[in-house]
């Protein structure tokens, strides 16, 4: 471990501590997380996947990711925004997504709002990015929310989104690349 907090792998690269709990953390740590996504269907399915997350562990949604692309039409907005009832009483059959009924509809109900929101959805999101922020030296300086994560969840909800509360929009935002969270001496090279 160095002073920041970062942990040697059998790789022999430096990540933060949470990447090398399993493989499929490293994976997703080393490939996809902080990750630059620009993409109204690429926002759609992080933000819905961290929704479903809430109150759960990641590596859940993790590993019940593939079901979710498939349940959810490939997290294509404007085919989920045509979901209806028999669709929600699928979904809630569905034993390789998360199955809540509340996180479910929510999906639904955020795919039509980003379906109404156009150009408008992807912009919001991107418009909370914050290039050039020091990487944080430990994982303790690794907030929950911040006062923007904030201020995207109210943005997100004045666009009509549900389940975006600040700790959703910041997760998103890690995970989106619009704040780069990994620990100053992993390997992870910002924006790439």
């Amino acid at each position: 471990m160095t002073a920041s907090g970062a942990v040697r792998g059998e790789d022999g690269l430096l990540r933060c501590p949470w990447g090398l709990s399993t493989p499929d953390y490293v994976r997703y740590h080393d490939e996809e997380w902080g990750r630059p996504v620009t993409s109204t269907s690429g926002l759609y399915e992080r933000l819905t996947l961290e929704a479903f997350q809430s109150g759960l562990s990641w590596l859940t949604i993790l590993r019940k990711r593939e079901g979710f692309r498939d349940a959810f039409a490939g997290f294509d907005p404007e085919k989920v925004a045509a979901f209806d009832a028999d669709d929600v009483a699928r979904l809630l059959a569905d034993a390789r997504i998360v199955r809540n009924r509340l996180k479910i509809e929510a999906a639904v109900d955020n795919a039509r709002a980003v379906v109404a929101a156009g150009e408008r959805f992807a912009a919001t999101v991107l418009s909370f990015a914050e290039p050039g922020r020091p990487r944080p030296v430990t994982l303790a300086e690794v907030p929950a929310q911040t006062v923007r994560s904030k201020q995207l969840a109210k943005e997100l909800k004045g666009l009509g989104l549900r389940f975006v509360g600040p700790t959703t929009a910041y997760a998103l935002m890690q995970a989106v690349g619009l704040v780069d969270d990994h620990l100053v001496d992993c390997h992870v090279e910002p924006g790439k």
